[in-house]
C-alpha cells in the first residue's frame, strides 16, 4: 500500500495480500489443505490489513488493545494442495465504535480460481479490562478511509449467508 500525503494510507478495494502458500504439514488424511488451515491464511490476510489500519502487533504491544474474533462463516468451495499459492482478498463491509464486518476470499494465486471465503465480526477489546472499547480516533480514521474505498465495491453475494438445508419442493 503506498502512503498518501502525510503518511496516511491509501485503500485499495479490495485489499489484496501478499503470495501466501499452503505449507505441505498442513495438509490431511485427504490429500488437501486441512479445514482448519483455511483459517490461518485468512488470519495471516488479516495481519496484513491490521498493519494497514493501525491494529498491528505494536497496536497490541503498546495499547494492551486487540480484537477478538466472535463469529465467522467460513466456504469451502475448492481443494488446495501442498505448496498452492494464494492470495486473500479482504473487504470491509461495516464497522461502528467497537465492531468489525469483514468478507475475505481466498484465491489461487496462480490460477486465479475462488478455494474458499470468510466472513467475519470482531469487537475491539480491552484486554486487561476484558471488555469492548471504542477505536482510538486514529484507527477509527483509518477504517473510516478503508470503508470509503470499499463502498464502491458491490457486497460479496456470499455475505449474510446462513447455513440450513436446503428447501424441498412443496414446502
Amino acid at each position: 500500500m503506498p502512503a498518501g500525503r502525510d503518511s496516511e494510507p491509501v485503500f485499495f478495494a479490495p485489499f489484496v495480500s501478499s503470495v501466501l502458500r499452503v505449507e505441505p504439514g498442513w495438509i490431511d488424511y485427504n490429500g488437501h489443505l486441512n479445514m482448519a488451515y483455511y483459517n490461518v491464511l485468512f488470519d495471516r490476510a488479516v495481519d496484513e490489513v491490521y498493519e494497514l489500519l493501525g491494529l498491528g502487533l505494536g497496536y497490541v504491544e503498546a495499547s494492551g488493545h486487540s480484537t477478538y474474533t466472535v463469529e465467522v462463516h467460513l466456504r469451502y468451495l475448492r481443494e488446495l494442495h501442498a505448496e498452492d499459492p494464494v492470495r486473500v482478498t479482504f473487504q470491509l463491509l461495516d464497522f461502528d465504535a467497537k465492531r468489525l464486518h469483514y468478507f475475505e476470499q481466498l484465491f489461487h494465486a496462480d490460477e486465479g480460481w475462488l478455494s474458499a471465503t470468510s466472513e467475519n465480526m470482531v469487537l475491539h477489546v480491552d484486554m486487561a479490562a476484558k471488555k469492548t472499547a471504542t477505536f482510538p480516533a486514529e484507527v477509527a480514521a483509518r477504517l473510516q478511509g478503508m470503508k470509503a474505498a470499499h463502498a464502491e465495491l458491490p457486497v460479496p453475494q456470499a455475505a449474510g449467508r446462513r447455513i440450513a438445508m436446503p428447501q424441498r419442493a412443496g414446502k
